[in-house]
């Protein structure tokens, strides 16, 4: 493997919530971090809009101004922040070392990842079209603009049952479209749905699209086994089928899950690789909040803090023996 001469003591992969936050008490630690920022600098916030449940801004805030809120502060600090998507790790020993966009590769004392996860879509041009003018993945989230609304809601998981009951609590009536006969949901989560008053589960149903110009006001399902067309007038459609940790280049490497999200220690951000730290929805499969996100990112960058003291302490002690020894 041919590597360049950077080094860097401390690097950051993703710049969502957990790697602005990282890389802010990493630079405060005197780390000097590198913060490469992927291919979504900002992370799934960019494609936000209104976020009224961070604390700090009471009015809300547009998701991509945040994130720009957050760069500053960490820019501010010392971060040495970087456009470049990180393609290929090697972590078979330190320095470590990450690959750039195919073709630049760094050498790190300690890592930290916080690459996130990408929210599964139904793949139709208007989902992406009006994604953040109600279209949503993330009920928590967004939910709250449609108190007292008709929504819409995609899929029969755990998650989609979670969400439509937290959506039934604050919205008129939740239409629930469910592409099989049967919810993969837990039996539990499945009774909780069911004896819900204003959930309207659809069985063998799929969303042929999402209608509206500038905002959701109603989609058009079909149901798989009569084929008939219908359209549900809603005011937001949620899609809960599902994130996929994005964890390709890791794999080998680091401790997952089967669904490929990446396993710490409990109670820590620290991976099976002693230097390489896990912050975000890369490692939390359960709350995947900006909120929780940061709060790890703060977590990794005082175990990398740790480790790395560590390391030069126990560095400058067989520095130490080593000139007692001669």
């Amino acid at each position: 493997m041919t590597t360049n001469n950077e080094h860097v003591h401390c690097l950051i992969i993703g710049s969502g919530p957990a790697g602005y936050t990282a890389a802010i008490y990493a630079a405060r630690a005197n780390l000097k971090p590198v913060l490469y920022q992927g291919i979504q600098p900002g992370g799934q916030l960019t494609i936000t809009t209104e976020v009224e449940n961070y604390p700090g801004y009471p009015d809300g805030i547009q998701g991509p101004e945040m994130m720009v809120d957050f760069e500053k502060q960490a820019k501010r600090m010392g971060t040495d922040i970087r456009y470049g998507l990180a393609t290929e790790v090697d972590f078979s020993a330190s320095p470590f070392k990450v690959q750039i966009d195919e073709e630049k590769w760094i050498e790190a004392d300690a890592v930290i990842v916080s690459t996130g996860a990408s929210a599964q879509w139904l793949g139709l041009e208007s989902e992406q079209r009006l994604n953040g003018y109600g279209v949503s993945a993330c009920a928590v989230c967004d939910g709250f603009f449609f108190k007292e609304k008709e929504v819409g809601i995609v899929g029969g998981g755990d998650t989609a049952a979670e969400e439509a009951l937290y959506l039934s609590k604050i919205c008129k009536v939740v239409h629930m479209f469910v592409r099989r006969d049967q919810f993969r949901a837990s039996k539990i989560m499945q009774d909780r749905v069911l004896n819900t008053s204003n959930i309207k589960v659809y069985w063998n149903t799929e969303v042929q699209e999402i209608l509206g110009d500038d905002k959701v006001e109603a989609v058009k399902i079909i149901n798989n086994k009569t084929k008939e067309t219908r359209e549900i007038p809603v005011s937001a459609c949620f899609v809960a089928i599902g994130h996929k940790p994005n964890s390709e280049i890791l794999k080998g490497w680091l401790d997952m899950d089967e669904s490929g999200y990446v396993k710490t220690l409990p109670g820590s951000t620290k991976t099976n690789i002693q230097g390489i730290f896990v912050a975000g929805d890369l490692q939390d499969r359960i709350y995947r909040q900006a909120v929780t996100a940061a709060g790890s990112g703060c977590m990794a960058a005082l175990d990398a803090e740790r480790y790395l003291s560590l390391m030069e302490h126990n560095v400058s002690s067989m520095n130490v023996e080593k000139n007692i020894a001669q």
